[in-house]
């Protein structure tokens, strides 16, 4: 199997309020999941929220509610520190909570051509779910890496898993993602 990595809003920004034990063990997840998926020779993919400085491109709660997050240039829309991002590691920008719209994703998975897309990253409920969704609508076949997914909404993200999990995408823990990829 062939896969594709894409790991969704690890940024600064989205951990505001997380407990930094809860951050900490992600990033490790992350980590080992991008690692080894690299190893098997599957790309990964860093996307992150950003929006100009007067947030005229952000999403309408954001603009209706003036709220001012993921400004290009600060930090909030900066990939963590301690994740492992290597030079040939691809980025993706995007807008709304999913990595297609308005992206040029499509394009890159169709030059990369994997068989199944592995999705890691946050929010669950929201940027997770809807490029989870927006994937099985384009027919690919979706891997929700369990224990590289989190929310800080726990109720929301087991909510978002349960419906996720069986229909839009298999959720699978780091080791049996690892395990198919090699195989």
């Amino acid at each position: 199997m062939s896969a594709a990595l894409i790991v969704i809003d690890m940024m600064n920004g989205s951990f505001r309020g997380w407990a930094d034990d809860a951050r900490d063990r992600l990033v490790r997840n992350v980590n080992v999941l991008a690692a080894g998926l690299r190893n098997a020779g599957a790309p990964v993919i860093w996307v992150r929220q950003e929006f100009a400085e007067d947030m005229h491109d952000a999403f309408l709660e954001a603009r209706d509610k003036k709220v001012r997050a993921y400004v290009r240039g600060t930090a909030d829309c900066q990939l963590l520190a301690t994740l492992d991002v290597h030079p040939d590691d691809e980025m993706l920008v995007k807008k709304r909570y999913s990595a297609f719209f308005g992206t040029d994703l499509d394009a890159r998975l169709a030059r990369l051509a994997p068989s199944r897309l592995v999705i890691a990253g946050v929010n669950t409920h929201a940027c997770i779910r809807m490029t989870a969704i927006d994937a099985y609508q384009r027919d690919w076949r979706v891997i929700l890496a369990a224990d590289c997914v989190a929310s800080h909404d726990r109720t929301h993200h087991e909510t978002s898993m349960a419906y996720m999990n069986g229909k839009i995408g298999t959720a699978l823990e780091t080791p049996a993602i690892l395990q198919l990829v090699q195989a």
